[in-house]
């Protein structure tokens, strides 16, 4: 038996669950970050969008006026996926419906120099199937994944000349992953890995590590303005934690320790460009092209499980995930100085393979429609408000990472609140 248990950790390498701020949206990262941004279509390039620009171009911090700004902002991602299997009449809702990610950030201009420090969390999203599904095989076991990423930023913006804003950022990663799920052992029957904690802000296997941005913002004229910005890969440790094993066995299950690490787990580089055009005094319309790498780091999935006493085995998975380019358009109009309302569009094709698809981490979908709202309430402090929806798109996994046609339906709709106090 021990070589049988021994055999099946290679089996863990399935277990590909990937994530991130963004998780679900462009991949796994967020459409847009912060209420301004998010509800012009996750533009971000060329115009001041207020302290989430760190998260975007930190160039466009210079943008704004001497003095300090503090930022508070709650993004409630609502994620609808199902998985089912048609031709059985076999379907399975995901309990995972409801992620919180809040940001905190502090800005000041003085002079030719802008800076400040921001926490972001990037991504809050999962899957979570009951044991009465489908997905359990009638083992009752739950199946779920959720993972997290998140980023302590410190700009630097300079205004170079009267019209060359340049940026330069330092950011702290961390990254956590929780994972439950049913594993094929490779003599038959099933295996369970558990490694979770009960905090829905934390994982159980934790890292961190470092990255950084670069930005430019040139202002042609006063009305036209480009921008562009490098986020490099990150890097980030290998996710650890602990927590058990379970083997399915004629004398029913047997729960062991084990510890696990997902290995290079990390954030793929990404490439911005965009403009911001002032039509009128009231209409603005801006436009951002991204490309995600996500080749360079989802090229495939590995995962050590160490049981004690038995070893450490490694295995890996392919995931094969495209880069991808990511469009992105936004108009806000003011209909009074004080009130701006703001609409964009979002698209990304999907960059996950039909036969490396996972149903605990189904990030496919593409268009996004977005709506929004600011309010200068005084000299002082300000609201803004967005929300995003993403109609559903359904995805069939092919062998051979599923033995049986798989179908992935995912949807999903984004809140977000910003508060800022300038002083």
């Amino acid at each position: 038996m021990m070589v049988v248990m021994k055999r099946s950790m290679i089996s863990m390498g399935v277990a590909a669950i990937l994530a991130s701020p963004a998780y679900a949206t462009n991949g796994m990262s967020l459409e847009g970050y912060g209420a301004k941004s998010a509800a012009m279509g996750g533009t971000s390039m060329a115009y001041d969008v207020g302290n989430s620009g760190m998260m975007g171009n930190p160039a466009t911090l210079g943008l704004r006026k001497q003095g300090n700004n503090f930022g508070l902002g709650v993004t409630l991602l609502q994620p609808d996926v199902n998985a089912s299997i048609p031709a059985y009449g076999l379907s399975s809702d995901s309990d995972g419906t409801s992620y919180l990610m809040p940001s905190l950030s502090f800005i000041r201009k003085d002079g030719d120099f802008t800076y400040g420090v921001g926490v972001f969390a990037q991504g809050g999203m999962g899957t979570d199937y009951p044991g009465s599904s489908f997905l359990s095989q009638g083992t009752g076991f739950p199946q779920m994944s959720q993972v997290g990423f998140g980023r302590v930023m410190f700009p630097l913006a300079y205004q170079a000349t009267k019209e060359l804003s340049i940026a330069a950022q330092v950011e702290y990663i961390w990254a956590s992953m929780d994972l439950q799920r049913l594993v094929q052992m490779p003599g038959g029957g099933f295996g369970y890995v558990d490694v979770k904690d009960d905090s829905d802000f934390t994982g159980q296997m934790t890292g961190g590590g470092f990255a950084f941005k670069l930005g430019a913002v040139y202002q042609v004229n006063k009305e036209f303005s480009l921008g562009a910005t490098y986020h490099s890969e990150s890097n980030i440790s290998d996710l650890e934690g602990s927590g058990t094993f379970t083997a399915f066995t004629p004398m029913g299950p047997m729960a062991m320790p084990a510890n696990y690490t997902v290995n290079d787990f990390q954030w793929p580089a990404t490439f911005g460009i965009g403009m911001a055009w002032n039509v009128t005094p009231e209409l603005m319309v801006a436009a951002d092209i991204k490309q995600l790498m996500w080749s360079q780091t989802l090229s495939d999935f590995s995962m050590t499980t160490d049981i004690p006493g038995m070893g450490a085995q490694t295995a890996s998975e392919r995931q094969d995930w495209s880069d991808q380019t990511v469009f992105a358009i936004g108009a806000q109009y003011k209909i009074d100085p004080a009130v701006a309302l703001r609409i964009g569009y979002n698209y990304g094709a999907n960059p996950v393979p039909d036969d490396t698809i996972n149903y605990l981490f189904p990030a496919i979908t593409e268009q996004h429609f977005t709506f929004g709202v600011g309010w200068q309430i005084d000299k002082s402090n300000s609201l803004s408000a967005a929300f995003t929806y993403a109609p559903t798109v359904t995805q069939t996994a092919t062998p051979p990472n599923q033995l049986t046609p798989l179908e992935m339906s995912h949807s999903q709709a984004l809140w977000r609140l910003n508060y800022a106090y300038s002083f």
